[in-house]
């Protein structure tokens, strides 16, 4: 080592030290705030501080030159950390008898590295005392040794966004008297590991727990002459692999697991779906009782009476006493075939009169009721990590009308002869919004959509990403499979282009959108992309249309160059029709005799749109024009004329661009059109 880097080390340990002894600072400051807010009734999530915090916290970093996404990334763990031990001392105060100064035992299934075991750190350790940490080879005997006083608490799987519910865990709260007074929910990202580097090819034995060969199992489908072994737990088939000392051998689990080991990941975030999480539940022998300000779930199991109507009877209950499930599920009744446990989950605290009401209604309509416990929400959207502030986005048109009965009655005859009912005003009068992750389209904020016409680069993706991120773009663009017009020219990158779109869109959290082109493509592209866009020259490929329609994946049908407003919307319901009701229309202009502009922008189809359908509507005005100068002033026209969006193209150097360079902004145009747009927004809404 240089004597140059030597001295740059130290004085990176020196900055380091610095950091940790500030956050311990800070963390001390925290600790007088939550002693504070138990003796009184502050909130204990102040969101609009954290917002305000990190937004101070992104500007301040740009005139550093810190990076605004490291800094959130790192003051969300910071924030998250500081509610959660402010909880801690509401805790205490609330269920003095659980103060105690000896070592915490906590239990989990599992070999040291388990992703159970992780979970357990995370929600604990804000507890700030010492805590013991324990694997058992079961659920089962996880659960026996809190139940026999052996461990305090237990982490047990409930169920994962990819392989759906737990059962042996359920069935296991189901038939024991134990309390859930906690979740956590960890994303899982699964890892194969082997001894050594070896190559994907020479691996001839995959050891890992049913769930997570479940939620790999597209990846495991790949591998040939591979034989796949279930094992007690991820840590323990990776413990396995270590010792067999073989390097055909592997194990799915965390990267943990692999360090703690000693192997290598061959490869990263194997699973179907990258957003994988777990949710794990925290049990113990006694209820807690939580502060009513902290926003609390209660996990419920009934099995109801052998009457009609018996399970809606109780689902009124809920909703009489405005109670909003969060989750619904059904399990065979042990030793009663034919017969059901419902397990519930809904919003509110035991301790809230309304939800004791309730659940002493419920027992009306049951046969069986078990309360297993209140505890604070880790899942809910009160629960989730702020943003920094974006400017304020309003629309101001005029509403829809609330029913069919409003809509005007010239309009309402044309529409009782059009070709399409389903996408028809008549039939829903209400817009239709759609929610993609934390954007909602249709809804009184406009959204933005945008992006390079194609993914070209990983580092071209991952700085388009990162701009759109950072100036406040709702969802990221970009083309992976083009259909060009000549055979020449550039076609797009396919499934390495969606790779790397994924991603971006994940690294940046941005819902993604790219185009599907033939019917093969739907179920794979729709594994990745958050929407589908079916493009203008495929409006009429009915097979594609079917095919679409049977995807759980919202989709954007853009308007054929020649196709008349009843055919654009007769093409939507093809797609309603086969099952998916979430379609978002996308005008992007069409053939005229008009040469000066690539297409002409139809802007008057879109209050003649909205006027006929529910489904919402946005404008891309890039491919309309083909020239990125008349983008912006046709951009802001969208939006003043009712669009709920718009969609545009950018890029790092358009000049450069594999395709449609002459249509993309550049980073510095867009960033003055969102400014500009904000802008607007406020002038309409009487803010300027």
């Amino acid at each position: 080592m240089t004597p140059e880097l030597q001295k740059l080390r130290e004085q990176l340990d020196q900055l380091d030290s610095r950091i940790v002894e500030d956050l311990a600072r800070r963390l001390s400051v925290v600790d007088e705030i939550g002693s504070v807010k138990a003796g009184g009734d502050d909130a204990i999530r102040d969101i609009t501080r954290e917002e305000e915090l990190l937004t101070r916290i992104v500007e301040l970093g740009q005139k550093s030159g810190v990076d605004g996404f490291l800094l959130t990334r790192i003051f969300r763990e910071i924030l998250d950390y500081s509610v959660r031990r402010q909880h801690q001392e509401l805790l205490d105060e609330h269920n003095p008898d659980q103060r105690s100064e000896r070592v915490l035992k906590v239990a989990y299934q599992g070999a040291q590295g388990a992703y159970s075991q992780i979970a357990a750190e995370r929600h604990f350790s804000p507890r700030g005392t010492e805590i013991s940490y324990r694997g058992f080879r079961t659920f089962k005997e996880a659960l026996d040794a809190v139940r026999d006083g052996e461990t305090d608490y237990a982490v047990i799987p409930i169920e994962n966004t990819t392989a759906g519910s737990i059962n042996e865990a359920y069935d296991l709260l189901a038939r024991m008297n134990l309390a859930v007074v906690g979740e956590e929910v960890l994303k899982v990202e699964h890892c194969i590991l082997a001894l050594e580097p070896v190559p994907i090819s020479s691996i001839r034995r995959v050891y890992s727990h049913p769930q997570a060969l479940v939620q790999c199992s597209d990846f495991l489908n790949s591998l040939q002459d591979c034989h796949v072994e279930s094992f007690a737990d991820t840590a323990l088939s990776a413990q396995h692999v270590a010792r067999a000392k073989d390097l055909s051998q592997a194990a799915i689990a965390s990267e943990e697991a692999g360090r703690i080991y000693g192997l290598h990941v061959i490869r990263r975030d194997i699973t179907n779906q990258k957003e994988n999480y777990t949710r794990f539940v925290i049990v113990t022998n006694q209820p807690m009782k939580f502060d009513e300000r902290i926003p609390c779930k209660t996990s419920v199991i009934f099995a109801t009476r052998d009457e009609e109507g018996a399970l809606l009877k109780c689902l009124k209950v809920f909703h009489d006493h405005h109670l909003n499930l969060t989750k619904l599920e059904s399990r065979p009744r042990p030793n009663t075939p034919w017969e059901y446990l419902f397990y519930v989950d809904f919003r509110g605290n035991v301790g809230d009169p309304d939800v004791q009401a309730a659940l002493r209604e419920l027992t009306t309509y049951t046969s069986f009721l078990k309360t297993l416990g209140s505890y604070p929400s880790r899942t809910t959207r009160d629960a989730q990590p702020a943003e920094p502030k974006r400017p304020p986005r309003k629309r101001t048109e005029r509403p829809a009308p609330a029913d069919a009965a409003a809509i005007e009655p010239a309009v309402l005859k044309t529409l009782e002869k059009a070709p399409y009912k389903l996408v028809s005003r008549a039939t829903r009068a209400q817009d239709t919004t759609i929610t993609v992750r934390n954007v909602t389209i249709g809804g009184d904020r406009p959204v933005i959509i945008a992006g390079p016409c194609s993914v070209e680069s990983r580092d071209q993706i991952l700085a388009c990403a990162k701009f759109a991120h950072e100036i406040g773009v709702d969802i990221l663009r970009g083309g992976c499979f083009k259909p060009r017009t000549s055979p020449y020219s550039f076609q797009g990158l396919g499934y390495e282009g969606l790779d790397l779109l994924e991603e971006a869109g994940r690294l940046f959290n941005l819902p993604i959108i790219t185009e599907v082109m033939h019917p093969a493509d739907v179920e794979r592209v729709a594994q990745k992309s958050d929407i589908l866009q079916l493009g203008a020259r495929n409006m009429q490929n009915f097979s594609l249309l079917k095919e679409i329609g049977q995807a759980d994946r919202p989709v954007m049908l853009k308007r054929g160059l020649m196709a008349s407003i009843d055919e654009w919307l007769a093409a939507a319901e093809y797609i309603l029709a086969h099952g998916n009701q979430r379609v978002i229309l996308c005008e992007r202009g069409i053939r005229t005799f008009e040469t000066a502009t690539r297409n002409t922008l139809d802007l008057s189809a879109v209050p003649v749109v909205k006027e006929r359908t529910h489904l919402p509507v946005i404008v891309d005005p890039s491919h309309a024009c083909g020239e990125w100068r008349w983008v912006p002033s046709l951009t802001r026209a969208a939006l003043a004329c009712g669009a709920h969006g718009v969609m545009v193209e950018f890029h790092p150097d358009p000049s450069k661009a594999l395709s449609d360079g002459p249509q993309a902004l550049t980073f510095d145009v867009l960033s003055n059109l969102m400014e500009q747009i904000q802008a607007d927004q406020a002038i309409a809404s009487g803010e300027a």
